[in-house]
C-alpha cells in the first residue's frame, strides 16, 4: 500500500515505519514525506532512505482549509492510498474524500490528555503531574479536530513509582512502535467497518482486498 507520512520533528515514528518497510513486516510503501518545518530532522531519516521530501509551512496558508488543499495537493503525484501523521503538528482539514483514509498516532489513552497543544512530552508531564495509574497511546482516524477522530488502537503503559517523563515517555514509545503497524495492517487488509464514530473489526476472511497501485508520477511543472 502506497502511502505519505506527515511529520514536524525528529522524525523517531518515521524511523519506526521505515524500519517496518525495510524488514518487510508491513504492506507499505512509504512515496512522501512532508514536513510543516524546514529544520525537522525526521526529512534527513526520509533522504537517507531515498525518499521524496517537501516543506510545507502552515504560515503561508491561509488556514486549515487552505493548508489541507496544499498538503493533498502535493501528495497527489505519488499517489499514497492513506497518509499518516507521525507527529506532525499543524491542524489542517481533511477532505471529505480522505476522510478514513489519514491516521494519527498519539502518546496518551485518548480522550484523555488530547487536543491543542498537547503533544509529546508534554503530554507525559500531564500524565504524572496528575498521577494517573496507566497511560497508552492511541491509533486513531484523524478528522478536522485535533485528536478527536475514531480509535482503531490503543495499547496500555502502567505508571510506575518514581517515573520521569523520559522513562515514561520510552516505554510508550515502545507501545507506539506495535500500535501503528498493527493498525496500518487493519487498514491494509480491509478489516475496519465503520458504525458511527465506532471502527469495528472484521475477521480476515471477510475483509476487501486492495489493488495494486501505480507507481509514483514526478511533481507537476
Amino acid at each position: 500500500m502506497p502511502v505519505a507520512v506527515l511529520v514536524s520533528g525528529s522524525g523517531t515514528t518515521l524511523q519506526n515505519l521505515l524500519n517496518e518497510q525495510r524488514h518487510e513486516t508491513l504492506p507499505i510503501e512509504i512515496r512522501f514525506v512532508l514536513s510543516s518545518r524546514p529544520d525537522a530532522f525526521a526529512l534527513e531519516r526520509a533522504r537517507r532512505a531515498g525518499i521524496r521530501t517537501a516543506v510545507l509551512d502552515p504560515r503561508r496558508h491561509a488556514g486549515p482549509a487552505d493548508y489541507g488543499r496544499a498538503i493533498i495537493d502535493t501528495l497527489a503525484p505519488c499517489g499514497p492510498r492513506l497518509i499518516l501523521m507521525a507527529g506532525f503538528l499543524p491542524l489542517w482539514h481533511i477532505p471529505p474524500d480522505w476522510l478514513g483514509r489519514v491516521l494519527n498516532i498519539h502518546p496518551s489513552l485518548l480522550p484523555a490528555f488530547g487536543g491543542k497543544g498537547m503533544y509529546g512530552d508534554r503530554v507525559h508531564r500531564a500524565v504524572l503531574r496528575y498521577g494517573c495509574r496507566v497511560t497508552g497511546c492511541t491509533v486513531h482516524m484523524a478528522d478536522n479536530i485535533y485528536d478527536h477522530g475514531p480509535v482503531l488502537v490503543q495499547r496500555v503503559v502502567w505508571v510506575l513509582d518514581g517515573d520521569r517523563v523520559e522513562t515514561l515517555r520510552a516505554r510508550v514509545f515502545r507501545e507506539e512502535c506495535i500500535a501503528y503497524p498493527q493498525a496500518i495492517r487493519l487498514l491494509a487488509e480491509g478489516r475496519v467497518v465503520m458504525d458511527g464514530r465506532r471502527a469495528r473489526l472484521v475477521p480476515p476472511a471477510h475483509a476487501r482486498s486492495q489493488p495494486a497501485a501505480p507507481a509514483c508520477e514526478p511533481p507537476p511543472r
